[in-house]
């Protein structure tokens, strides 16, 4: 996964999938400008896998934290090839739950179903999916919206390795783990993840993991 080459830095290329604009509006009678950065909406599921006891999650490499990791001064010379041996593709590898946009005319459901099977190989019926609720991914630049699902399966759901779509070029790792030792790894000091782990990961903890160990 960490094999990365070839990593230029270039000015923005617009995509279907992200947008850029400024906002001007007026607040207070006053005049106000913001940078927005308009993303489509997504899902993200807590995948427990319940024959093992174990929560599904999955490792990638994040282009975003990668982009972090460039001091400024080498972030300008755009086109320029980024000396990937200084800086190491393997501290831009999140861990996060399950997850995907919401890129066509279906269902957040079968957006999440679709998923899981992509990402996990786990082949489940909608009706297995627990909608927990949306909430507003906001940050400075983006207020796209994210659908949280709870989902438990068994080892005889598994129908592949996952890994990600073939047509998407995705390249992810399936990792299961403990719960105890998900726990280890958020004490540490950093946590390569993103909000939506963390936050997913508590409201598993207090809604359903207490009730399954009971």
């Amino acid at each position: 996964m960490e094999d990365i080459s070839n990593v230029f830095i270039t000015d923005y290329i617009p995509t279907i999938y992200t947008t850029p604009a400024s906002l001007k509006y007026m607040q207070a009678s006053k005049p106000k400008s913001a940078d927005v950065f308009l993303e489509r909406n997504g899902v993200v599921i807590i995948l427990y896998n319940k024959t093992k006891d174990v929560l599904v999650l999955v490792k990638q490499f994040r282009p975003s934290v990668y982009f972090q990791l460039i001091p400024e001064a080498e972030r300008v010379k755009l086109g320029t090839a980024i000396e990937v041996s200084k800086f190491n593709p393997e501290e831009a590898i999140t861990l996060e739950f399950c997850a995907g946009l919401e890129d066509k005319n279906i269902p957040s459901e079968v957006v999440a179903q679709e998923e899981i099977l992509e990402e996990c190989g786990y082949k489940v019926p909608v009706e297995s999916l627990e909608k927990v609720f949306k909430y507003c991914n906001l940050s400075e630049t983006t207020g796209a919206q994210t659908t949280l699902f709870y989902c438990e399966v068994t080892e005889d759901q598994r129908i592949s390795e996952g890994g990600g779509s073939a047509v998407e070029h995705e390249i992810v790792n399936v990792i299961e783990m403990k719960v105890e030792d998900v726990l280890k790894y958020v004490s540490q000091s950093y946590v390569c993840s993103p909000a939506n782990f963390l936050f997913a990961l508590n409201w598993f903890l207090y809604h359903k993991y207490n009730k399954i160990t009971e």
